[in-house]
């Protein structure tokens, strides 16, 4: 576990020194300040879990300091000390921000208690925050839809690491859902009351990738003016997921590695060692054996993370889930957007499942997302889908002949592209003029103007 920074506000040494003696025979991590102003200073450069703050100091109080807390650190929780004499005092710090209060002389052993019960109840706070921003449905596979055996299959491997823990690497194409599966993993763990922590390491650049994932010490490097914790220590006690691991640089690969091995690592700047307890779940898009071949990426770290290998599947190769996923997804965006789309005709969806979805269930995801907004009720119809969807599976020539698939299609669209295409082509042949294109198809004027319309090609000229 991280050990826990208390910084102690005393002007008086002999009581500060036995403070310091008692609370590191505790395990935590000591700092000090003699007045108001040198704990300014901490606060500002360092983090600290926990200040025990003298109400009153020469150079600045107590109260300044409160404030300081309140404005620029919050999460550090506050007990203030005063005299028998001044518990108005006390009452009027906690309306500030203080967490609890002792008296002078301060009995040692309930020192000791009141400071285990805020710093575990600063822990339940940072953990509930976590959980309200991350965890708004307790889910087992709530978001991971599919019924096809490929997704079963998935869902199977889920329920089998779940609780144990193994490394688990998940491997699959942009879009297919690798951070849903970090998250079922995860909330179906033991793991699930503490923090999981997603960092997208190809989002960040590397020079700022090793401080984000370890944290920084004071001047490590030029604007690093505190202390900062990184994404490991946030995830102490749970999980953290390292979404495209692939992109990592040789020299974080090194550190990766050696918090596989050992569970401690050193904040950038820093000689200490920092222990965490702290389950990796990996991510990537990329073939990291072929990147082991090309020496982009370390062996050893690769069988490191791949423990559990777990593959997901494209959406092209599960098309039998595409009705659910549009299902699932015109339920939620209806809510979020107060719609009421009510589904897909026969031709959409038909055009929808011969789709190829390069982007797979997040492309699908997001059409469906444009749809209710532009469509708002009713059916989708196939003129409300993108060209690209609606033409995709088409022969690139349009008077090419059409082989029938052995699922089938469907004809009233294939006639209906197929006219389009000719007419497109009319159109590029005759340079746009619409008496000569309508001569190369062999109608009328007239009816090619309501063929463009119907098409919605029409265009000046």
């Amino acid at each position: 576990m991280t050990q826990e920074r208390i910084l102690i506000v005393e002007d008086e040494p002999d009581l500060r020194r036995v403070f310091v003696e008692i609370l590191t025979a505790e395990g935590y991590d000591i700092s000090t300040a003699s007045d108001g102003e040198i704990a300014l200073r901490r606060l500002s450069e360092n983090h600290y879990d926990l200040a025990l703050i003298d109400l009153y100091l020469p150079k600045a109080d107590g109260f300044q300091v409160l404030a300081h807390l309140q404005r620029e650190s919050s999460s550090t929780s506050a007990i203030v000390m005063t005299g028998y004499g001044s518990i108005e005092s006390a009452v009027e710090a906690m309306k500030n921000g203080a967490v609890d209060y002792l008296t002078k002389p301060v009995a040692f052993d309930q020192l000791r208690i009141v400071i285990r019960k805020a710093l575990d109840v600063r822990q339940l706070q940072q953990e509930n925050w976590l959980l309200r921003h991350q965890l708004k449905t307790r889910y087992r596979f709530k978001n991971l839809v599919g019924t096809s055996l490929a997704m079963q299959q998935v869902f199977h491997v889920i329920e089998k690491v779940a609780d144990v823990e193994s490394t688990v690497l998940v491997l699959g194409e942009s879009g297919t859902g690798k951070e849903l599966v970090a998250r079922a993993i995860h909330f179906n763990s033991h793991r699930a009351e503490k923090p999981l922590v997603p960092v997208h390491c190809g989002a960040i650049p590397e020079s700022l990738l090793e401080s984000e994932l370890f944290g920084h010490e004071r001047g490590a490097f030029t604007g690093a003016a505190r202390t900062r914790i990184g994404r490991f220590e946030l995830a102490d006690g749970g999980t953290i997921f390292l979404d495209e691991v692939g992109d990592m640089s040789p020299a974080l690969q090194v550190k990766l590695l050696r918090v596989l091995q050992e569970q401690r690592f050193e904040r950038v700047g820093g000689t200490k060692s920092v222990r965490v307890d702290v389950r990796i779940i990996a991510a990537t898009n990329r073939n990291l054996e072929e990147a082991i071949t090309r020496g982009k990426f370390r062996e050893d770290l690769y069988y490191r993370l791949s423990v559990i290998p777990l593959t997901l599947p494209p959406l092209r190769e599960r098309k039998e889930d595409i009705p659910v996923l549009l299902q699932h997804f015109m339920d939620q965006f209806n809510r979020m957007r107060d719609r009421r789309l009510q589904g897909f005709s026969p031709n959409a969806l038909h055009m929808l499942m011969h789709y190829h979805w390069p982007g797979n269930v997040r492309e699908l995801e997001n059409l469906v997302d444009r749809v209710v907004v532009l469509r708002g009720q009713g059916l989708v119809e196939l003129e409300d889908l993108p060209e690209k969807m609606q033409t995709s599976w088409l022969p690139t020539h349009p008077a090419a002949t059409v082989e029938i698939p052995h699922e089938g299609f469907c004809l009233d669209i294939a006639v209906r592209e197929f006219e389009r295409g000719l007419i497109s082509q009319a159109l590029q042949k005759s340079a746009g003029v619409k008496n000569k294109a309508a001569q190369l198809l062999g109608i009328k004027r007239t009816t090619l103007i309501e063929k463009l319309k119907r098409h919605s090609l029409l265009s000046p000229g």
